[in-house]
């Protein structure tokens, strides 16, 4: 059995303008810019991510980011659960290939048998028909913050006309996720954010404007 070890991205989205930006500039420290082309891939029967799951390829790197469970016991209110997203990030090509084997049901049985597929080699897409649906390229600025550690601000402009902020804690397997939670929550203070509600990504714009057929039955699952 394939075993590998993996973060937990939790993070919360926000809309930013020049007020926001210098909020930003006044507690944290600007680590860069990149550019960056995202794809996206999933069956035509969409059976990835109708089960919150997103497989991506970024600069022939991939990456699979999975739903995690419930925190057992946490004392969350339903306002810090609907800003935050969590999720658990792979980026071990055999790893991802295995997971991605699990969730689709129709994947043929001589992928059983296979062997894991490297970066250069594209052929176990077709194998798990696994096709693209989007594809866009980003610009990012990246800021750390001064006096908290561990958390880190991106300032995401994609090319089809969207902009958006994320607030990000990376958490090792098995970690504090709501501690997690708390700097995030601590950092939109600080940022002036006053949000009630959870804030569009990237791929939710994406769906609703180039692929309203999977965002509709996205958003009648309820992933989005």
């Amino acid at each position: 059995v394939l075993s590998f070890k993996m973060s937990v991205e939790v993070e919360q989205k926000f809309l930013f303008d020049s007020d926001t930006l210098k909020a930003i500039e006044d507690i944290g420290d600007c680590v860069g810019q990149k550019r960056f082309h995202d794809q996206y891939f999933d069956t035509p029967d969409f059976q990835l991510t109708l089960r919150d799951v997103w497989l991506r390829r970024r600069k022939q790197s991939w990456e699979l980011k999975c739903p995690i469970d419930p925190v057992k016991g946490a004392a969350e209110t339903g306002r810090e659960q609907s800003l935050c997203t969590r999720y658990k990030e792979i980026t071990n090509l055999p790893e991802i290939y295995q997971r991605v084997k699990e969730v689709i049901k129709d994947a043929r049985e001589d992928c059983d048998a296979d062997v894991p597929p490297s970066d250069e080699d594209d052929s176990w897409l077709s194998k798990l028909k696994l096709c693209c649906f989007a594809e866009f390229t980003t610009t990012r600025r990246s800021f750390t913050l001064k006096g908290e550690d561990g958390v880190k601000i991106d300032l995401d402009q994609a090319d089809f006309g969207y902009h958006v902020g994320e607030i990000e804690v990376l958490v090792p397997e098995g970690g504090d996720i709501q501690s997690a939670q708390e700097k995030i929550r601590h950092t939109a203070q600080r940022l002036g954010l006053n949000q009630e509600r959870r804030v569009e990504g990237k791929m939710t714009v994406y769906l609703k404007r180039y692929r309203p057929e999977q965002y509709a039955i996205l958003l009648s699952a309820h992933v989005l």
